[in-house]
């Protein structure tokens, strides 16, 4: 009997790193990392292997080696559906009806082979990641089960499935979530004419989602759509928790390519294989009115082209030349269009207004098409749909010949997008400029983004944490190997592995490329954990490991085989949130099933043990910080802390139930303190002085502030908002918070003493916008926007609750662009200011006396000892500084670190903390004692350090 992999054997907290089933699931968190290994079924067939999935299931999660007759009859979902039935102590799925489990269609080889996926419904509900597989053959009308994959959530059990909180409500916290996310560390002036108001964003109520925490989590799913501040396109999937509104996870659903590292690159490819235009068939002709024209490659070389002739007599971009003259009308339609000068917010999960295909008034296209990465998107299109058929016989991205749509040459805010993306329906491919070829010069870019579409309507590997790095794996795996093909080069080459090689215009391959599959990363020593703050939870950066053990095993079999047998474990083994250990899992199975010898399979196992990725690899991630909580299963809601005392949100193990307030000592001795109700809403951005804890408590109605002693008084509501808020801020009696206003698409400061109730707005006009407060006896600094004849201001202010004074910082508000997170201490107060537009994106640090004077520098804005300041906090003996450098490449260096250097300055910032993962909200309490958020270990940790650890 073989031995099928099963889950990783250890659980993580929080949205995923490592992943499994208890996914992005617990909101905002940090990644998860895998499922541990359960009992598998007692009545496991003598002929196959089983493994179980953990405590949210008792279904298997990989079943193969099966050659059982299936019980159904029918449509293949019908006999699917009947053999999961008929063994019902296996799989212990109790419906197994069309109402319990949807049919998301069947998908059939060329052996005749089918492969049925099945949607977990809950009470006629989706459940996200809840997605089924059951592999058949069929011969003589008689079908015969092979084996079943994916992951079934048995624990489920809701009281209710509609939502409390309105669908209208929902929506607006959606895209306040989204807004809070995007923001940044830094409140920003728009450029000279442009308008403060107005996030860009907008959300689309998508219908109710079960996430498949625990008992289940009943959420409304938000699309939100827009612009962020840099141009570049949102499209966030929202899940707002339907009792309390309070959005418990969030990710994007634009899959990019990645942004280009350098300033310039590139040499052209080898020449390129013949144009193909018949099918795997042998079918030779093509319907009369495709017109095989021409174009020039960005390398040079001339090339055909599949065009069609229009009414006017031009030629245009539409490829029919994969239908027959037997069927002219229908097939594939490949369409490259024109989308220069219309911005990459209008094309993302929309259609720009009045873009027609590239044309051409002779049948040979010229220089400007070229230029504008025209002749190459159109080429490299029909590679890739040539490559999925000739190999698999796979009708296009969506296997039904549905038309496939290349918008090119997209800009950002006028400007170079050098990005390319899909978008759910289509591929976008940014303009380029300066050193940057049009994104689509690059076939492995095509391959990329195409492949994409495949996955999607496959195994739908969710975009984030390592579903999602898997998903980019195995568009990087075969964009490699379509470019490879499509262009004549072997893998033997020296830069075969490279990925956007050929974008750049003066760099070499090797100096342009974005990625390299023939690479040595490993779980161990190169995986990070990242929140969805970044990258998605890691999708570029950790993809590398799951792709370079594909490319090895490439090496080791050959293209076919290889090829063969990720596209299998693609299309018939994955499911939407399988990790790194369930993604080597389907392939090995893939790679048996397929008859590949022993000596082959143990080559893929070889191939994934190089690159760390065996059972138990989380455990080898390592930190140099004191852990005080681990699996905390947040992290959106932020960590506080002062006098020795941290306040917290966390959930359960599993994540299901609603954040609750806890504290405990920062000293890590003794145990945590539960503070607030757990009474089914999530109470969330918790802050302490030390005496008092005060929270948020999101509820269906609204958002209400506690305050409570942490001597064990009475809980006590001091205020309270309409529909969203931002993090919270206590001292002394004074309870300081950001408020988002909708109406002007600004954000106000405003505080309650939370011994009398009373509530004020720092600043009574509703046109400037305040953000990023500190509070310290009394007083509140914070920074500031305000409008001039000449544009808008930014500033800093302290404003004494007592008398009402306000006072300014010294800051140039002439040339200032950014203002930071503000901080008071016992003798002034600390801030980020940034002011250079044209720089990378440095800010300084600065610190001035209350009442403005002594201005010292702690940090410089560029030179030595310039740091990418984010956000900070202070305590009277130190500052930290949260640092995040411009993600122009994906890798450890760009996500946050946190720095710490005396309060005049004196020895320049130390690294706090060596610890590769993210670290994330930074708190200060007492002497130089920071706490923060960590997601190294893969799943969110509350940990701590009490002195810097210097170099690292």
């Amino acid at each position: 009997m073989r031995t099928s992999v099963g889950r990783s054997a250890d659980r993580r907290g929080g949205i995923p790193v490592g992943q499994g089933v208890a996914v992005l699931l617990a909101a905002a968190g940090l990644l998860v990392t895998g499922i541990p290994a359960a009992q598998a079924a007692t009545d496991t067939p003598t002929a196959a292997s089983v493994a179980a999935q953990g405590p949210e299931t008792e279904t298997p999660s990989l079943v193969t080696g099966l050659r059982e007759e299936a019980a159904g009859t029918g449509s293949a979902a019908d006999a699917a559906r009947g053999h999961l039935k008929a063994n019902q102590g296996r799989y212990r799925i109790a419906d197994t009806s069309a109402k319990g489990l949807a049919s998301l269609g069947t998908s059939t080889d060329r052996s005749g082979g089918e492969t049925v996926r099945l949607q977990q419904r809950y009470d006629g509900v989706d459940v996200l990641g809840g997605q089924y597989v059951v592999r058949m053959t069929k011969q003589d009308g008689r079908r015969t089960v092979t084996g079943t994959s994916g992951s079934y959530f048995t624990a489920l059990k809701l009281d209710t499935v509609t939502p409390e909180v309105s669908e209208e409500t929902a929506v607006a916290r959606a895209v306040d979530a989204v807004s809070a996310q995007l923001g940044g560390g830094l409140l920003k002036a728009p450029d000279r004419g442009g308008k403060a108001a107005g996030t860009r964003l907008s959300g689309e109520a998508r219908g109710v989602t079960i996430l498949p925490q625990g008992t289940g989590v009943l959420t409304r799913h938000i699309t939100v759509t827009g612009t962020a501040a840099d141009g570049s396109p949102v499209r966030q999937e929202v899940y707002i928790d339907a009792r309390s509104g309070f959005a418990v996870m969030q990710y994007s659903g634009i899959k990019t390519f990645g942004t280009p590292r350098t300033a310039s690159g590139g040499t052209a490819a080898a020449s390129a294989a013949a144009e193909t235009t018949a099918d795997d068939a042998g079918t030779s002709t093509v319907p009369s009115y495709v017109v095989v024209g021409s174009g020039t490659r960005y390398n040079g070389q001339k090339t055909d082209l599949n065009l069609y002739k229009y009414s006017d007599g031009t030629y245009q971009m539409l490829d029919y030349g994969f239908r027959t003259a037997e069927s002219p009308y229908s097939g594939a339609l490949l369409k490259t269009y024109d989308a220069r000068g219309r911005d990459v917010s209008a094309a993302s999960g929309a259609w720009p207004g009045g873009i027609q295909p590239f044309s051409s008034a002779t049948p040979e296209f010229g220089a400007d098409a070229t230029g504008a990465g025209a002749v190459d998107a159109h080429w490299a299109a029909n590679k890739v749909y040539a490559y999925y058929k000739n190999h698999f016989g796979r009708k296009g991205l969506d296997d039904r010949d549905g038309f496939i749509n290349s918008l090119v040459g997209v800009t950002a805010n006028g400007g170079p997008y050098n990005n390319a993306f899909w978008d759910g329906s289509k591929m976008v491919y940014g303009q380029g400029g300066g050193d940057y070829r049009a994104l689509s010069a690059d076939a492995d870019v095509v391959g990329h983004e195409m492949t994409h579409g495949v996955t999607e309507h496959s195994a739908a590997l969710v975009y984030a944490g390592q579903s999602g790095a898997i998903n980019e794996a195995i568009s990087d795996y075969f964009g490699n190997a379509i470019d490879l093909e499509a262009n004549g080069q072997s893998m033997d080459d020296p830069d075969a592995g490279l990925l956007g090689e050929d974008l750049c215009t003066t760099l070499s391959p090797r100096e342009c490329a974005l990625r390299d599959l023939d690479n040595d990363m490993t779980t161990q020593k190169d995986f990070v954990g990242v929140t969805y703050r970044g990258d998605n939870g890691g999708v570029h950066l950790n993809s590398p490991i799951f792709s370079g053990a594909l490319w090895d095993m490439r090496h080791a079999l050959g293209g076919d085989l290889s090829d063969k047998i990720v596209y299998r474990a693609l299309t018939a083994y994955m499911t939407p949130l399988d990790g790194f250990t369930e993604g080597r899992a389907a392939v090995v199975a893939a790679a048996e099933e397929l008859g590949a010898t022993k000596a082959q399979v143990k080559s893929v196992q070889n191939a994934f043990a190089e690159h760390g990725i065996v059972d138990g690899w989380e455990s080898k991630l390592g930190v140099d910080t004191d852990t005080l909580l681990s699996k905390v299963n947040t992290y959106s809601t932020g960590v506080s802390a002062a006098n020795g005392v941290y306040a917290l949100s966390r959930s359960n193990e599993d994540g299901s139930e609603p954040y609750s307030v806890w504290t405990g000592s920062a000293d890590g001795r003794g145990t945590a303190t539960r503070q607030s109700a757990n009474n089914g809403n999530y109470n969330v951005y918790p802050a302490t002085d030390g005496k008092n804890v005060a929270w948020a408590e999101y509820a269906s109605d609204g958002v209400k502030f506690h305050v409570r002693p942490l001597s064990g008084g009475v809980d006590k509501v001091v205020a309270g908002v309409g529909a969203n808020v931002s993090g919270l801020v206590l001292k002394g009696d004074i309870l300081a918070y950001v408020v988002p206003d909708p109406y002007y698409g600004l954000q106000h400061v405003w505080y309650t003493d939370i011994r009398t109730g009373e509530t004020s707005q720092v600043n009574k006009s509703y046109a400037i916008a305040t953000a990023l407060p500190s509070v310290r006896d009394g007083k509140i600094a914070y920074a500031k926007m305000w409008a001039e004849s000449d544009g808008y201001k930014l500033g800093v202010e302290v404003f004494d609750t007592a008398t009402g004074k306000t006072t300014p910082m010294p800051v140039d508000k002439t040339r200032t662009v950014g203002i930071g997170q503000t901080a008071l201490t016992d003798d002034g107060v600390s801030w980020i200011e940034d002011g250079d537009a044209g720089d990378t994106g440095q800010a300084a640090v600065k610190r001035a006396a209350l009442d403005g004077s002594g201005l010292t520098t702690l940090t410089p804005e560029s030179g030595d000892g310039s740091l990418y300041a984010y956000s900070l906090t202070a305590s009277d003996d130190a500052v930290t500084i949260t640092t995040l450098p411009p993600a122009t490449s994906w890798d450890n260096a760009t996500l946050p670190k946190l720095y710490q250097i005396a309060p005049d300055g004196r020895g320049g910032a130390q690294r706090l903390s060596c610890n590769r993962g993210d670290q994330a909200y930074a708190t200060a309490d007492t002497g130089r004692r920071v706490l923060w958020l960590d997601g190294t270990t893969g799943h969110t940790d509350l940990v701590k350090r009490d002195r810097p650890a210097g170099r690292c």
